[in-house]
């Protein structure tokens, strides 16, 4: 059912008529993330001091060029900007290609999952401009640890199948002339109703170290910190060049 809020928005869920304008949002989301991670990596103290040795090495070889100096910097700025965009181009294309491949399939075919847009009025036209998305994990093994859900942390063995439940949001993006509205606050919490509906335990979410609005809007909403790592299923180098972090979050039902 759809649901009205305060700000205008209605959040409903998705229909394959949405698909194009979801496709775009989704695209814009993953790859505005590029510059900020960027310019975060290029601030660290340790960039600052390899691009400036590269570029006294450049003036030196050159014979005291300050051309060979600016291009033996860019040569090192720009590696760290391929680094930056090879990580949210290659996720962005990996969920094009699994999940966001087929939504109808991967989600509304799937009573264990969800999909949803935020919907507001412009100019008398219902426009698509947010989305979020949840994948079930339900384990029904017995004695299983939350360490897999806890970044290695061991907290207790489960006792039913309830506790060994929990919802994986992902997809949640709003369209830039819509933020600072509390919309993402609002799909997030959708989210939450959606899995507190299926009996899911808790609800998780990851955030890349440079989404630090999103990390603020989590922190806000009660989700806590429970692990943090590197593994973006790239070049482990790359990473490590561009410095960027998975954080993840969750919060218990």
């Amino acid at each position: 059912m759809a649901h009205k809020n305060d700000f205008q928005f209605t959040i409903r869920e998705y229909s394959p008529p949405d698909e194009q304008v979801v496709m775009s949002l989704f695209h814009d989301g993953i790859l505005e993330h590029i510059y900020p991670a960027f310019f975060k990596a290029m601030s660290n103290p340790d960039h600052v001091g390899i691009a400036l040795s590269i570029s006294m090495a450049g003036y030196v070889l050159g014979g005291s060029s300050y051309f060979q100096a600016f291009l033996f910097g860019s040569a090192w700025t720009g590696l760290i900007y391929y680094c930056c965009h090879d990580i949210y181009d290659g996720y962005m294309m990996g969920r094009l290609s699994t999940d966001m491949a087929d939504i109808q399939a991967s989600y509304l075919e799937n009573p264990d999952n969800g999909f949803w847009v935020a919907e507001a009025d412009v100019n008398g036209q219902a426009k698509v401009v947010g989305m979020v998305a949840v994948m079930g994990k339900r384990v029904k093994e017995e004695g299983v640890k939350f360490e897999d859900w806890n970044g290695g942390v061991s907290t207790e063995f489960a006792q039913d199948a309830r506790d060994r439940s929990y919802g994986l949001m992902s997809h949640v993006v709003v369209k830039f002339s819509w933020r600072h509205k509390k919309l993402g606050s609002q799909l997030t919490q959708k989210a939450l109703d959606f899995c507190k509906e299926r009996g899911y335990s808790r609800l998780t979410a990851d955030a890349s170290t440079p989404q630090t609005a999103a990390i603020s809007m989590y922190q806000k909403l009660g989700f806590v910190q429970t692990a943090s790592h590197r593994n973006m299923h790239v070049n482990r180098w790359f990473s490590k060049l561009a410095r960027i972090n998975v954080i993840q979050m969750e919060k218990f039902i």
